[in-house]
């Protein structure tokens, strides 16, 4: 997404066993546990027959789901048999690391990046990542001795200030997803 700063390099904090990896708005302590919240707006991912396989299961079974946004269907889906069979190793990263609004990093020293998630609307998501660059700014201005003493973050401010989601606004009226395409399709083009 858009609206993610990166405060340092993230690539350090990927499981290299794993072949889809994706942020949490909440990460409950295991980066195994499927009980985590994903948030599809920072994910890494291998391309191999088990990520294809799954970005095409991920796709195909938005029709279950209609009216799902797409973070949601995976949600669904992410404890369906078919997961298992198809062997893809899926890790949640870390909201020490990989933070955003929904769930602080409490670590600065390690945070690497920060999202204006559980945030509705441009101009908070702009004004609280803001803050967040200028606390960070602070942070690195610190001397050495100070860098370990803890500290917390301004943000979330202004998103804290407005609803998630619009008034006149649902979760599930969303538009619609674009045509399926088959892989016969997908490859002829």
């Amino acid at each position: 997404d858009a609206d993610i700063v990166w405060l340092q390099n993230p690539f350090q904090r990927f499981d290299p066993d794993a072949d889809f990896q994706i942020a949490c708005d909440r990460f409950s302590g295991n980066s195994f546990n499927l009980r985590n919240e994903p948030n599809g707006g920072f994910n890494y991912v291998k391309s191999n027959n088990r990520t294809i396989e799954f970005y095409k299961f991920w796709y195909n079974s938005r029709k279950m789901f209609p009216g799902l946004h797409d973070q949601d269907v995976l949600n669904e889906i992410k404890f369906d048999p078919y997961i298992q069979k198809i062997q893809v190793k899926i890790r949640f990263l870390d909201t020490k690391y990989i933070a955003g609004f929904c769930q602080v990093s409490q670590d600065f020293n390690a945070v690497c990046t920060m999202h204006a998630n559980c945030c509705f609307g441009l101009e908070a998501k702009i004004t609280d990542l803001r803050l967040a660059l200028e606390d960070w700014r602070n942070f690195m201005e610190l001397p050495p001795d100070q860098k370990s003493l803890p500290r917390s973050w301004t943000v979330p401010k202004k998103c804290r200030e407005t609803p998630f989601h619009p008034p006149d606004e649902s979760p599930n009226s969303l538009p619609p997803a674009a045509p399926k395409i088959s892989a016969q399709e997908g490859n002829n083009q």
